[in-house]
């Protein structure tokens, strides 16, 4: 831990003013928390998401401040809107018995900030700093373990675990955001406590779960959950691939090349990085598969994508993940099996952004150089997704069409032109003639789509009995443009070529 002085100066000046309100009042106000622990690592008060800790019951916290809303006024937490600033304000308080494993059946308030901290998470967070005097109360070494990069809970840790259930992983991910260690006694009170984690809402899971993605490398904190079963109770599909050992172009087997292209994905992307975690789940199911077929014990992984995307889709509802997240996570696993050469036909390239979907592009691109740096044995960019990158643009900038939408022509122009009604049969019509054009843009034009659809709409019987008199002439054509795609897919990802 670096050395570090408290001064005014680096207290920004909503919260100084702040704490000092309750001073004028006769009541006490301590920072603590999170942002207590960051300033003692790094000097700097930056978290902008404030906790107090106050000596004032809630009501009179509401008499104080004009802006309050009671988030938890049972539990002695009110959130006052102060100079611009939120401020989640707690009272004093011991906790009774935790039935549920998550809410204190009972809450008394306490007069000091000494009882106040003893019923906190782990020693680095139960640390309280007093802005106005400058000086710290840390009555469970949490400074100390701080030096010895150290997770530790407060007093028993059976006790602090069977009181919130979610502790147990909060423990792993502090581990992993921090890269420290997790105490012996603390780390061993996991696995005995893991009945309580099992009562834990999948949504807190699942929110703690997004924090690990923001860690500079989330395999630490992975790492600690499979090493006190949280992971097999969490994510027991990604063990699936522990020690399953892959081909000769990968260093690590599934489950750490799983781990490691999860950290070499972007940190501001937490969906990319839950798309490389489990982007190969798939395989030791296609393994199975292939060799109950083939009777061969070679690695063979065919169509683990679609694999990994169901089961990653099982995985991510199970988690409550949100309907759109679930489903760019799930769609990038299912695509990132592509692989580029010199042969690929301007049709080929087409044919991947109309399935990726440009909007998804620059994701899959991070997510595939996250797969290439997750082997263990590749470093560095990769010329072959520069040259794919570049090939994109270049399709693109000739406004060929890449969507249906993209087309010269409707499905209106469909029932028209040929006295047909709604149906299955236009979407059917329009991805025959899609296919078409992402081999030969040229032909993109009114009179060669419905020449065309007139062959294919024949073929399929619809025009049986029906003479249309010649292709119509309509002064109205539907023009073929990609629809400022090409502005579009250098918005997001400009830094191509």
């Amino acid at each position: 831990m670096p050395e570090t002085v408290l001064t005014r100066e680096i207290i920004p000046k909503p919260l100084l003013d702040f704490v000092s309100e309750f001073r004028r009042h006769g009541k006490e106000a301590w920072l603590v928390g999170g942002t207590v622990r960051d300033f003692l690592l790094t000097g700097r008060i930056e978290n902008k998401d404030f906790d107090i800790a106050t000596n004032a019951r809630p009501k009179e916290v509401q008499r104080i401040f004009r802006k309050t809303i009671p988030t938890g006024i049972a539990h002695g937490t009110v959130t006052v809107l102060y100079g611009g600033q939120t401020f989640e304000v707690t009272t004093y308080r011991s906790d009774g018995t935790y039935s549920d494993g998550r809410h204190p059946d009972t809450v008394c308030f306490s007069d000091t900030i000494e009882e106040d901290l003893m019923r906190r998470d782990f020693t680095v967070n139960a640390i309280a700093c007093d802005l106005v005097d400058l000086r710290f109360v840390d009555p469970y070494g949490g400074m100390a373990d701080l030096d010895r990069r150290l997770i530790r809970a407060v007093g028993d840790p059976l006790a602090r675990f069977r009181e919130d259930g979610l502790r147990t992983l909060r423990a792993c991910r502090f581990a992993g955001r921090l890269e420290f260690e997790i105490d012996d006694a603390t780390e061993a009170a996991i696995p005995l406590t893991l009945d309580v984690f099992r009562q834990v809402a999948a949504e807190r899971v699942r929110d703690e779960l997004f924090k690990i993605m923001e860690s500079e490398r989330p395999s630490i904190a992975l790492e600690a959950m499979r090493d006190t079963g949280l992971l097999e109770i969490i994510l027991p599909e990604l063990l699936e691939g522990h020690g399953v050992a892959q081909n000769e172009f990968h260093l690590h087997d599934i489950y750490y090349h799983n781990l490691y292209a999860c950290d070499a994905a972007p940190r501001d992307k937490p969906l990319v990085r839950f798309a490389a975690l489990l982007h190969d789940i798939g395989k030791r199911r296609a393994l199975d598969n292939a060799q109950r077929r083939t009777g061969s014990e070679d690695a063979i992984f065919h169509n683990h994508e679609n694999i990994g995307a169901r089961m990653a889709n099982a995985i991510l509802r199970r988690l409550k993940f949100s309907n759109s997240d679930r489903e760019h996570v799930v769609h990038l696993i299912r695509h990132h099996m592509f692989h580029y050469t010199d042969e690929w036909t301007d049709g080929a390239v087409r044919r991947l952004i109309r399935n990726a979907g440009i909007e998804n592009l620059p994701d899959l691109f991070d997510l595939r150089k996250a797969d290439r740096i997750g082997n263990g044995k590749k470093r560095g960019p990769s010329r072959t997704l520069e040259k794919l990158q570049q090939r994109i643009q270049r399709v693109l900038a000739e406004a060929n069409a890449i969507s249906v939408k993209d087309l010269a022509i409707d499905g209106n122009d469909l029932m028209e032109s040929f006295n047909i009604r709604p149906g299955r049969i236009i979407g059917d019509c329009l991805a025959h003639l899609l296919e078409r054009i992402l081999d030969e843009p040229e032909k993109n034009t009114r009179e060669a789509l419905l020449a065309e659809a007139r062959e294919f709409l024949g073929a399929q019987g619809v025009l049986s009995g029906i003479t249309p008199a010649g292709l119509p002439q309509n002064t109205n054509q539907k023009e073929a443009s990609p629809s400022g795609i090409l502005g579009f897919f250098r918005r997001l990802f400009g830094r191509a070529g």
